[in-house]
């Protein structure tokens, strides 16, 4: 499963992201909508179901086109919406008791909403949500689709555009009981995000969850490759272990700064600090 994550900061770049996908027939059954904006939410809905084959306009051709808008709660913060198909299976929604109310419906709607899930998925949408931004989320099987949406992504959101002629090299070694993978070069959809994946699944599987990704060399994050970084540390997560981040250059921090992502992800400046942060035991000799 491939998963790409777009940031934005304007409804009118979401909105033209979300046309450009369906109209490269990324299925809407892929797409997710993240927002804290109702009138964005019912708008978009709108659009959404229009594009996707519904009957053009207001709540009928949202629900024709099965796309809903699921209220939830952000502690400390308010009500925000998923529009989507997917967005129940994204968020975990399934069982939760959650109402969804379609289009318009949407900001006059006076049900309760619940809380956003404690799962490590929501939390981290959730802090990038509290930073006011918008995300658009595509998740597929499919390479070729995945491709598609990663272009219109990283055109349309707030990531930075691809440099060319960098590849992607990784490196594991062990520091104490801290595995620290070295990247250098790029994570972007194909080799990038596929190794970085095995990589920390494999840690994963042999019990290694302290884990340090050190970014220093790394050049490039496209769509793909920040929709594998937060898989990479749901699935740490999931364990009961902690990832964190290390030495990020300066067109890194740049993008996860404006993405929120630095709100989101444990990033520290140096190796040394990032190690330390697991306990005391951790810097150990082996």
């Amino acid at each position: 499963m491939e998963t790409a994550i777009g940031v934005f900061n304007s409804r009118d770049r979401a909105e033209k992201a979300l046309k450009e996908l369906l109209h490269r027939d990324v299925p809407k059954e892929s797409i997710v909508f993240l927002t804290t904006s109702e009138t964005e939410a019912a708008s978009l809905a709108i659009e959404f179901g229009a594009l996707a084959g519904g009957v053009a306009g207001g709540a009928a051709g949202v629900t024709s086109a099965l796309v809903v808008t699921t209220l939830f709660l952000i502690p400390g913060f308010g009500p925000a919406l998923a529009l989507g198909i997917g967005a129940t299976a994204l968020l975990g929604l399934a069982g939760a008791g959650v109402g969804s109310v379609a289009a318009k419906a949407a900001s006059t709607d006076r049900s309760i909403p619940q809380p956003m899930p404690d799962n490590r998925d929501a939390e981290l949408f959730r802090n990038v949500l509290k930073e006011g931004r918008s995300l658009i989320i595509v998740r597929t099987n499919y390479h070729d689709v995945a491709s598609a949406a990663c272009a219109i992504l990283d055109r349309m959101g707030l990531s930075f555009q691809q440099p060319p002629n960098l590849k992607i090299h990784v490196a594991t070694r062990e520091v104490g009981d801290v595995s620290v993978v070295d990247i250098s070069g790029r994570i972007t959809l194909g080799e990038g995000n596929v190794i970085l994946r095995d990589i920390v699944r494999g840690l994963v599987r042999e019990g290694k969850t302290k884990i340090v990704l050190n970014l220093a060399g790394v050049e490039h994050i496209d769509s793909a490759g920040i929709g594998e970084l937060v898989g990479s540390h749901t699935a740490v997560h999931r364990a009961g272990g902690k990832l964190k981040m290390a030495n990020p250059g300066t067109r890194v921090q740049d993008m996860l700064k404006m993405t929120s992502l630095n709100t989101v992800f444990d990033i520290h400046h140096d190796e040394a600090s990032a190690i330390k942060s697991f306990g005391q035991h951790s810097g150990a000799t082996a």
